[in-house]
């Protein structure tokens, strides 16, 4: 378990003796595609980390429609905030393919926090980065055209992966379009525009950037 849970920069770093605690109080927990974990409002009791497959974090509308918020995928942690200040889940979480998680109680993480300064700090960097990611979620969505936010959420994967070309789609094409508040033939739209202008090649769910100063400049024009 201890070697599971070292994947996740929250805990990578961490001694053997720092993570015994939350190894002995974690639990191994694997879903089927499609499976739900929890639902809005629910006692966060645990946050996760996912060890293989993905997650998709989403919150329903008044009409009953999804709109996903987040894709968590492995080595991924996810609900940890909430954990942490003891407050319920505000999305629901369902896996996504054949997914296997590490299931760390809340209380043992503010217990740990509260006596590991090392752990604290990690937490912190953890969440900045996640508040890092939706600052540039929220500049996305907040672009005016599909282009612009295509382009925008494929510049932020080049950021996160530190540049590499190649971005691996971390979800279906409908599930990401719903993330950017797109409809799903809109996404394919833009994307096989993209391709034909020379800015991106497409294969299956990888993309290689052939531009990014030309994804840039997609991102920037209205």
């Amino acid at each position: 378990m201890e070697s599971l849970l070292q994947v996740a920069p929250l805990f990578n770093g961490l001694s053997a003796d720092d993570l015994a605690p939350i190894s002995a109080a974690s639990r191994l927990v694997s879903l089927k595609p499609n499976t739900l974990l929890f639902r809005a409002s629910d006692p966060a009791l645990h946050f996760f980390l996912v060890t293989k497959g993905s997650m998709r974090l989403y919150r329903l509308t008044p009409e009953g429609k999804e709109k996903v918020i987040e894709i968590i995928s492995a080595g991924q942690t996810f609900a940890e905030a909430v954990a942490l200040v003891n407050k319920p889940y505000p999305v629901y979480a369902s896996a996504l393919e054949p997914t296997e998680l590490i299931a760390i109680p809340s209380q043992v993480l503010r217990d740990q926090v509260l006596i590991n300064h090392g752990l604290a700090f990690k937490m912190l960097a953890s969440l900045s980065l996640r508040i890092h990611g939706f600052l540039n979620d929220i500049h996305t969505l907040s672009l005016a055209t599909a282009q612009q936010k295509v382009a925008g959420y494929l510049l932020a994967f080049l950021e996160q992966s530190d540049h590499e070309q190649i971005i691996r789609l971390p979800a279906t094409k409908a599930m990401i379009a719903s993330r950017l508040g797109l409809q799903p033939e809109t996404f394919s739209r833009v994307l096989s525009k993209m391709k034909e202008q020379g800015v991106i090649q497409e294969d299956k769910n990888q993309i290689l950037i052939l531009s990014s100063s030309a994804l840039k400049q997609l991102r920037d024009t209205a």
